[in-house]
């Protein structure tokens, strides 16, 4: 039996999570991805193809303090950022989007963060 790759595992697990969860004008899909070194999210709106509002680990608030702070801490700024901008355009509940990544470690510090920021999902 051939194993198969980890990311296309991943990849796999994010098709058929996208083929369920969809981002509306009132309830926008909020994405993850995750790499090695640094964190991506962003809001879309899926109906329009528009990404709304994005954060990740190489804006200058977060990467200043790069140095200094473990892999989670940054995910959780991240998702505190990404909340306050959406917040300010008007955005205040979303779908979230694990991107076929399990729901701990960084993912879930991210999550934690967007709702402290103010999101609701």
């Amino acid at each position: 039996m051939k194993t198969i790759a980890t990311h296309v595992r991943r990849e796999r697990r994010h098709r058929r999570v996208r083929a369920k969860v969809k981002g509306t004008e009132a309830r926008p899909r909020l994405n993850v991805f995750r790499s090695a070194r640094h964190i991506f999210a962003q809001i879309i709106d899926d109906g329009q193809g528009h990404t709304l509002v994005a954060a990740s680990t190489l804006d200058a608030d977060i990467r200043a303090k790069a140095s200094e702070t473990k892999k989670k801490d940054e995910a959780k700024a991240v998702g505190k950022l990404l909340a306050q901008r959406a917040v300010a355009k008007g955005l205040k509940q979303v779908v979230f989007d694990r991107g076929g990544y399990q729901y701990t470690g960084r993912i879930k510090s991210l999550a934690d963060g967007a709702r402290e920021g103010g999101l609701e999902f």
